[in-house]
C-alpha cells in the first residue's frame, strides 16, 4: 500500500571509503533520515555488504515502513540492466554480485544499481548542477576517478555497460601504478591516493622543501594523504603546492581529451578531491583549455551536491522503478 505521504524510496551508495544510506520520497528535496559509516582499510564485500543491511534496517526501523523502490549507487563497474556488480577495484569481494537481486529479496522491494559516476550524473542531471544540460559528463574525484554521460537527456552507458571510464584513460605513459594493472591511467595520477602516492615518491627528492609536509604525519610518509596536502598546500606550502598542481594538470587532461571527443555541454566534477581549493580548480580548468580545441566551450563547474550526487541520483534510479508498468520484483 502506499502511504499518503508518498512511497518510500530507499537509496544507498556504496563508496570507496564509506557507505551511505537514506530514505526519501518522490519529490522531496531533503532527506527523511540518513546514515554513513566509513569502512576499515582491510573491508570485503561482504562486510560491506552486511554493513550497509544493518544501516538501511535502522532506517527503515525508525520509520516502521517498508521501502516501495530501492536505488543503488556503486564504486564499481556495474552491469546496470541485471544489476550486477562486476567487481570493485578498491574492495576485494564484490566480483560478479548480484546486487539488485540480493536486496530484493532482503527488503521485498525492486532495486536498480549502476556505477556511482553514472547515478551521480544522473543526480545532477536531474536536481543539481546539470539541470538544462541535454548532454553532460560527471567524473567523481575521490578514492578513484570514474565517469557517467548524459547524452540527449539519457544515460550512456556503451556496449558493455563500461562507457564513462575515464579514470581508466592515459595521461601519464609510463606513469604511476593504476589498481587495473596498467601505468599513467588518469586515477592513478590524480585521485586522492595517488595524490599522496606521488608526493610520497618525491620526497626522497625533496630535501628540506619536503619537511613541512613530512611533519604533518609525525615522520611516516605512510601517513601522507590527499587531505593533508590540500590544506598544506593551501597554507601556503610549496612543495604541496606543486604535488596538488601536477596532479591537477593530469586531470584537466583528461578532461581535455573527454572534451573534444564528445563536446558535452557541461563537465560536472564531485568528490572530496574536488575540494582541494581554488588554485587547484584553476589548473583543472586552464590546462583543459590549453589542451582543447578553441571551437569546443570549456565548462568546468562543481558538483551541487558534492559528496551525495550519487544518493540523489538513486532517487532518480528508485523513481523510474516506480513510473514502470509493474514495479514487483522479479521473481
Amino acid at each position: 500500500m502506499t502511504h499518503a505521504a508518498g512511497p518510500l524510496l530507499l537509496l544507498l551508495d556504496y563508496g570507496g571509503t564509506k557507505l551511505t544510506a537514506a530514505l526519501s520520497r518522490p519529490g522531496q528535496a531533503t532527506w527523511l533520515d540518513q546514515r554513513r559509516f566509513f569502512t576499515p582499510a582491510r573491508a570485503d564485500g561482504p562486510y560491506e555488504y552486511q554493513k550497509m543491511l544493518d544501516l538501511a534496517r535502522e532506517l527503515l526501523t525508525s520509520v516502521g515502513e517498508p521501502p516501495a523502490a530501492i536505488g543503488v549507487s556503486f564504486g564499481g563497474p556495474v552491469y546496470a540492466p541485471d544489476g550486477l556488480v562486476r567487481l570493485s577495484h578498491h574492495v576485494p569481494g564484490w566480483e560478479n554480485v548480484p546486487l539488485a537481486e540480493r536486496l530484493q529479496a532482503e527488503f521485498g522491494a525492486p532495486a536498480a544499481v549502476d556505477n556511482d559516476a553514472n547515478v551521480a550524473a544522473l543526480g545532477e542531471y536531474r536536481f543539481g548542477a546539470g539541470q538544462g544540460c541535454e548532454n553532460l559528463l560527471y567524473v567523481t574525484v575521490s578514492t578513484g576517478i570514474g565517469g557517467g554521460w548524459l547524452i540527449n537527456g539519457r544515460p550512456y552507458v556503451g556496449a558493455d555497460g563500461m562507457a564513462g571510464e575515464i579514470g581508466h584513460t592515459l595521461v601519464q605513459p609510463d606513469g604511476l601504478p593504476c589498481v587495473c594493472g596498467r601505468r599513467g591511467c588518469l586515477e592513478a595520477e590524480a585521485c586522492g591516493p595517488g595524490i599522496a602516492n606521488r608526493a610520497r615518491l618525491y620526497l626522497g627528492e625533496a630535501g628540506p622543501a619536503g619537511e613541512p609536509l613530512l611533519a604533518l604525519t609525525g615522520g611516516d610518509p605512510a601517513q601522507i594523504t590527499a587531505k593533508m596536502i590540500a590544506e598544506a598546500a593551501q597554507n601556503g606550502d610549496q612543495f604541496s603546492q606543486g604535488i596538488l598542481a601536477e596532479s591537477a594538470r593530469r586531470l584537466g587532461l583528461g578532461l581535455a581529451n573527454a572534451l573534444t571527443l564528445m563536446n558535452p555541454d557541461r563537465v560536472i566534477l564531485g568528490g572530496g578531491v574536488t575540494k582541494s581549493g581554488q588554485r587547484w580548480w584553476q589548473v583543472v580548468r586552464d590546462t583543459a583549455r590549453q589542451h582543447t580545441l578553441p571551437e569546443i566551450r570549456v565548462d568546468i563547474v562543481p558538483a551541487a551536491f558534492s559528496d551525495d550526487a550519487p544518493l540523489w541520483g538513486a532517487v532518480a534510479l528508485a523513481e523510474s522503478i516506480l513510473n514502470q508498468p509493474t514495479n514487483q520484483p522479479s521473481n
